[in-house]
């Protein structure tokens, strides 16, 4: 639980992220359309079918963004001589990118879009999407936060590749815009490793910060996020891929459509437990039928004569709980029947002498 910001949520789109709301599931396509418009539209479909909140694409304008000089983080492309000509590659036009901001609110998803450039922002901004993500590598892009406060929208700022000094000076910046903020841990490995996820830190940007906080899951599997989720996080981001033989950099660190549907329904029954904290006392009553059945009682071991004094050989405990209770079973040592028992009969209070 993060003391420091439950109390503290916003709406996106009007789904409530933060406060007491469940944690909001977002799924990242990122690049995994590999440039297919259809392909997009074909997630977007797979997304909502999966029971995720939201999905998000990066919007890339090449000449805006990039330089002949930007190098492949992995060198995957035999298409693409530059990282600039596979931007160029990703981009749609704004039409294109209204067509599926319409699809998935037909679908019933949130539609986010990472912009890389003010140009990517004034596009996204003419679309109206109902908040920003922003990239670990675009926190000090001073000029495009700005352009994005100047929305009052809210943000979702990624830290993966960011030090304290670096997050303080991004939050402040935003903060003092006065726009709603949630703020991932994120670390930008693909994939991240179990050791990297920082699931820690989830804790700590929520008591520096005061906002709700969310994890950008680049493992690519389903346990960083239903811990984060356990965890109290408002918002989880996952990469996503058709299968895992797909095409492109991210399939590693990607959830399967098959996983997301997996993750959306953990994440939401994780909310109902978090939602509804149970009181060991009124369960045990509510249960009183079970425990009969269940616990055990105090019962003679073998047939027993009246006068005799028992002993730990004299008796054991059996099921059902409807007789003594096993948890008197010591204070049952030594007391002196008043009649005949048999074995495996219930013992009572009236059979035995006053204590």
């Amino acid at each position: 639980m993060f003391e420091s910001s439950t109390k503290v949520g916003f709406e996106i789109g009007g789904v409530p992220v933060g406060g007491d709301a469940r944690c909001v599931v977002i799924a990242e396509v990122g690049q995994a359309h590999d440039g297919s418009l259809g392909t997009c539209h074909a997630f977007v479909d797979a997304v909502a079918d999966s029971g995720a909140d939201g999905i998000k694409f990066q919007t890339h304008i090449a000449a805006a963004e990039s330089t002949p000089a930007e190098t492949f983080r992995v060198n995957f492309s035999k298409q693409d001589s530059t990282r600039s000509e596979y931007w160029q590659r990703m981009e749609f036009t704004e039409e294109q990118w209204a067509g599926l901001a319409d699809h998935a609110s037909e679908r019933g998803l949130l539609f986010l879009s990472s912009p890389f450039s003010i140009p990517a922002v004034e596009v996204l901004d003419r679309l109206q999407v109902p908040a920003w993500k922003i990239a670990s590598g675009e926190i000090s892009n001073y000029p495009m936060l700005a352009r994005i406060c100047d929305t009052g929208r809210p943000v979702l700022l990624s830290t993966g590749m960011s030090p304290w000094s670096e997050i303080d000076s991004a939050v402040n910046f935003i903060k003092e815009r006065g726009v709603p903020l949630l703020v991932f841990q994120a670390t930008t490995q693909y994939p991240c490793p179990p050791e990297m996820t920082g699931l820690n830190v989830l804790n700590e940007l929520s008591s520096r910060y005061g906002v709700p906080v969310g994890l950008s899951d680049h493992s690519g599997d389903l346990i960083a996020g239903l811990g984060a989720a356990a965890m109290g996080a408002s918002l989880l981001e996952v990469h996503v891929t058709m299968h895992r033989s797909a095409f492109g950099p991210d399939v590693p660190a990607s959830v399967t459509l098959e996983e997301l549907t997996q993750l959306s329904d953990g994440v939401k029954k994780l909310g109902v437990m978090r939602a509804n904290p149970v009181d060991k006392d009124v369960v045990a009553g509510n249960l009183s039928e079970l425990r009969s059945m269940f616990f055990k009682s105090v019962v003679p071991a073998k047939d027993l004569e009246v006068g005799t004094r028992l002993t730990i050989d004299d008796i054991t405990t059996k099921k059902p709980g409807t007789g003594i209770p096993a948890s008197e079973y010591e204070s049952l040592l030594g007391r002196k029947l008043v009649r005949d028992v048999k074995k495996d009969d219930f013992l009572t209070e009236a059979d035995l002498a006053s204590a």
